[in-house]
């Protein structure tokens, strides 16, 4: 009987199904006591990114499949005369490649950051903003191309209409965010070169003295959308 009374009197039961799991996270002090607000604001902000473009991607499914007009061949669509010869898909390969590069730079770059090294991350991290304004500039060069030759939201010379609109909202909002990373990566790059973030320097952007996390941040924010491009590209120019 008293074993009874104990067993049910215990306030440390742990409750059962999904209000168990919920109760650990909550009482779970190593999970987030270590984590800074710049950099869990920046996982919630790609959250939420990464909703709007699945449902960008989701939507863009969805019209292609249920569209009884032929959809565009985007080997031909976006290929380019060279010597001669349509070569299909080139300027999107390079595109690609570039836009991978710099993921590369920006990792050596968050390395270095945490080594202290000031010009080598301030260099790395202006040649990632080299990368993706190149990124942006090809980007730039292909949609007029396109419009060029006759592409508009309405409709395009090659089939179903709904190809010009789901291009340009789609590559449009992701150049958007390239464009948008390059600037904040310039603003970076140019802080770390200075010591901002070595002297504590108060201003726009600036950590606490001895603190490189920002460049991890902007780290952060960049991977991600070299990772959205990865499924722009599988969806929408090989598909």
């Amino acid at each position: 009987m008293a074993e009874t009374t104990l067993t049910h009197s215990s306030p440390m039961a742990r409750p059962d199904g999904l209000r168990g799991i919920a109760a650990d996270w909550a009482s779970d002090q190593r999970a987030f006591k270590n984590v800074s607000w710049g950099k869990a604001m920046m996982w919630i902000f790609l959250l939420s990114d990464t909703f709007i473009f699945g449902c960008f991607l989701l939507s863009y499914m969805t019209a292609r499949i249920s569209t009884r007009v032929p959809w565009p061949n985007p080997s031909e669509v976006f290929a380019l005369r060279i010597g001669g010869s349509e070569i299909p898909l080139i300027l999107i390969a390079i595109m690609t490649f570039v836009l991978i590069s710099s993921s590369g730079t920006m990792a050596m770059a968050v390395n270095f950051g945490y080594r202290r090294d000031r010009r080598k991350t301030a260099i790395l991290m202006l040649l990632t903003a080299a990368l993706g304004a190149t990124f942006v500039g090809m980007q730039a060069f292909e949609w007029t191309k396109l419009i060029t030759e006759g592409v508009r939201p309405w409709g395009n010379p090659w089939g179903a209409a709904q190809f010009g609109s789901c291009f340009f909202m789609i590559t449009g909002f992701h150049g958007t965010h390239v464009t948008i990373g390059v600037i904040f990566l310039i603003i970076t790059a140019r802080k770390v070169w200075r010591g901002d973030f070595d002297s504590g320097r108060p201003g726009f952007f600036t950590s606490r003295r001895g603190r490189y996390e920002n460049v991890e941040i902007m780290g952060l924010y960049w991977h991600f959308v070299d990772l959205v491009w990865v499924f722009i590209f599988a969806f929408f120019y090989l598909w």
